[in-house]
């Protein structure tokens, strides 16, 4: 098994690093004018990945901060970082992996375009996620802004075969309220497939993060913590050490 992923993130929107809640566009909280300054805050810590999402190009459907993005690769001295956020394209993949990206987040692309994922997957070994963000156990797309009717265990089974790096599991109405993950749904995804599967949203304390690490056995393969960075209701380097533990 892995090892067990502590990943910070960074939303971008606009050019600056916020954070949404529940993932409403009219309920943002500006953390920093200037990401690559946040990036660089977190580089200085033994990262083994930072999770970046653009918010704009979620919504928009095509990348719209290539320039903070840029800033972003810049200062993580070798850490991998991943990407998300309005990648609907082969071109587009290629494109931030060209530019040092380590890894794509695909959300939208794998609700409506599969065969992208698969096609991803098969060019880029390991290096191609798979975003499943829900709201009420039904899969979201388009930033958020719409849900469909998809299970999103229906969703992870679809590239059991596919090669998929990760699947990165956010439950949209814990995301930013620092009210705890939703670790029951999103173990249900880790025992439906042998895909490791990523937590997000709603981590709020360091019992959070232990708890996390707990059910790294069950199939959890890490935690990506946003807002209680930026609060202080979680200390980056105590996190790791925790995460460490595992």
């Amino acid at each position: 098994m892995a090892a067990f992923e502590l990943i910070p993130a960074i939303d971008l929107l606009g050019g600056r690093c916020v954070r949404l809640s529940q993932g409403c566009y009219d309920q943002v909280t500006v953390y920093h004018d200037d990401p690559s300054k946040v990036a660089a805050d977190f580089a200085v810590h033994p990262l083994r990945r930072l999770h970046v999402v653009d918010l704009d190009g979620a919504r928009a459907g095509k990348p719209c901060n290539r320039e903070a993005v840029g800033s972003i690769l810049r200062q993580m001295r070798g850490v991998p970082v991943e990407l998300g956020g309005g990648i609907r394209t082969l071109e587009g993949v290629e494109t931030w992996l060209g530019l040092g990206v380590d890894r794509v987040i695909l959300g939208t692309a794998a609700l409506r375009s599969p065969e992208l994922v698969r096609e991803a997957s098969a060019r880029f070994p390991g290096r191609i996620g798979v975003g499943i963000d829900t709201r009420d156990g039904r899969v979201a797309v388009e930033g958020w802004l719409e849900t469909s009717e998809a299970d999103a265990v229906e969703v992870a089974k679809r590239f059991e075969d596919a090669g998929v790096a990760a699947i990165i599991h956010t439950d949209i109405s814990r995301d930013g309220m620092q009210s705890g993950p939703n670790f029951e749904a999103t173990l249900a995804l880790a025992a439906a497939v042998e895909i490791p599967v990523i937590v997000s949203g709603g981590v709020g304390s360091e019992e959070d993060v232990r708890a996390a690490v707990r059910h790294a056995a069950q199939g959890i393969a890490g935690l990506i913590v946003g807002r209680a960075l930026y609060t202080g209701a979680v200390d980056l380097a105590r996190a790791l050490e925790i995460a460490a533990c595992c």
